[in-house]
């Protein structure tokens, strides 16, 4: 049995019991919270955007839920959606990686782990990009490099606010040093944005970790996240083994950063749309000022 084997079998064996009783839940009209407990209606749920009404937890959501939450109705017109990866590594671990595109792909109904597009919010446009968690979790490939680069451009080039909706593993492995430079390319065009006094908001949701935290979710103007979100670079065994130190229970959650100045403002998911127009505004209104002076 080789080592890939080994590890799949152990993760199968614990893992059984959890999803078939997550799986009995997500049944039906009810769901209940895995961080209270509380039973909640379905619709109730969705329509208080996925946030617990008794303990306010976050569940994650997909990216076209989230576009719903934040652009205007009917406002959203993606770009670049004819973006499709390719495999050009032709990368094998214990499935092709090729066979894995496919899978997700199918399963998502998307080509890739990223949507971006030109949106309004409350009347004001916006540059947006979400990422999707159930895409390869979230993983940063080409395409993903790619379509948000377009994006930054492009509201560089139409003056327009930014906001990129974080939810990512890192970078993607199969496609190496391809993924891995996607993360100076889009930092470069995040900088061209930020001289042209520019607004870039980065929401972190859960989780935002590995190349994505090192690179454009960090660049912000102003750092936004979710609460209780996962944000962090390396994972918190990796991190207590070199220091060889306990971290603290709520280590690389957005209160923790927050307390320790790596994101600005922690924003419920039910309090976004209002709270990104109120930004917006106030950046609108900083450079119509400056333009007059």
């Amino acid at each position: 049995m080789s080592l890939f084997d080994w590890f799949a079998d152990r993760r199968k064996g614990q893992s059984v019991g959890k999803v078939s009783q997550e799986a009995e839940e997500s049944d039906g009209l009810w769901v209940k919270c895995p961080e209270c407990g509380q039973v909640a209606y379905r619709k109730d749920l969705l329509a208080n955007a996925s946030v617990c009404n008794n303990c306010g937890f976050h569940n994650r959501i997909d990216s076209k839920e989230r576009i719903r939450l934040i652009a205007d109705q009917e406002s959203f017109a993606p770009i670049d959606s004819d973006l499709s990866p390719t495999d050009p590594l032709a990368f094998k671990d214990r499935r092709a990686y090729a066979d894995r595109l496919r899978e997700s792909q199918a399963s998502t109904g998307l080509k890739d782990g990223v949507i971006t597009g030109l949106c309004k919010v409350e009347g004001m446009p916006l540059a947006l990009a979400v990422m999707d968690f159930r895409f390869m979790g979230g993983s940063m490939g080409s395409v993903v490099g790619e379509k948000i680069t377009r994006l930054v451009e492009r509201a560089t080039k139409e003056k327009l606010p930014l906001l990129i909706v974080c939810a990512s593993g890192g970078a993607r492995m199969q496609e190496g040093m391809l993924s891995l430079m996607q993360m100076a390319k889009i930092s470069g065009a995040l900088q061209r944005h930020r001289d042209a006094e520019l607004l870039y908001m980065p929401l972190l949701t859960h989780p935002t970790t590995g190349g994505v935290t090192a690179s454009f979710a960090m660049l912000g103007d102003l750092i936004l996240a979710e609460p209780k979100a996962l944000i962090g670079f390396a994972g918190r065994r990796v991190i207590e083994q070199t220091l060889r130190e306990k971290l603290p229970d709520n280590f690389q959650t957005a209160e923790y950063l927050q307390d320790h100045g790596f994101v600005d403002s922690i924003i419920p998911r039910t309090k976004l749309k209002q709270s990104l127009a109120t930004l917006i505004r106030l950046h609108v209104g900083n450079n119509v000022k400056n333009t007059k002076k």
